[in-house]
């Protein structure tokens, strides 16, 4: 019988100690967003950052975040970078263009930078369901950034640390048929 296998884990922790963070901040909806802005920054306090480690932007809307975020992350100044954002549906098809659109940008400026980019661009049908998840019954989704924005930029500090074992063994090859 085999012994059960437990590999070796990496885990981002709690602690904002030594890291950076950038805020992108849509102006449009700042009802919400800065709701969601203060809930991130709560956060981000609790996990022991400082005024000095964090850089917020502001910008006009959700589509506008990809671009500043990317080149926030390029600086090489921050260890993450929260998204900020809220989006309402309204008459037309434009929702669900700036919807997929800021959603792709900051993806892709997440893989081009490599600096963990935390989604919290709200896309409601309704003010209410905004109002829900901006610190109403929903919670603060703005806090829940701001504590990802943590973990992933310890994951990701701790992923770049890692040296692979000079003695790892080779991948099995398969044999071809």
């Amino acid at each position: 019988m085999t012994d059960k296998l437990q590999p070796h884990q990496i885990r981002g922790d709690f602690r904002a100690d030594g890291l950076r963070f950038a805020i992108v901040v849509s102006r449009f909806n700042s009802f919400i967003t800065d709701r969601l802005l203060t809930g991130a920054l709560d956060s981000l306090a609790r996990a022991g950052a400082a005024s000095e480690q964090i850089d917020v932007v502001r910008v006009p809307g959700s589509f506008e975040i990809p671009i500043a975020a990317k080149k926030l992350a390029e600086s090489g100044k921050y260890g993450a970078v929260i998204c900020i954002g809220c989006i309402l549906r309204g008459e037309t098809a434009h929702y669900d263009y700036v919807c997929s659109e800021s959603a792709r940008g900051i993806q892709l400026a997440q893989m081009d930078t490599g600096v963990p980019m935390v989604f919290c661009v709200l896309t409601c049908d309704t003010l209410e369901q905004a109002i829900d998840r901006a610190g109403s019954k929903g919670g603060n989704k703005g806090f829940d950034a701001g504590l990802a924005a943590v973990e992933m930029a310890n994951l990701s500090r701790k992923i770049s640390a890692a040296k692979p074992s000079k003695k790892s063994a080779p991948a099995p090859r398969r044999k071809r048929k």
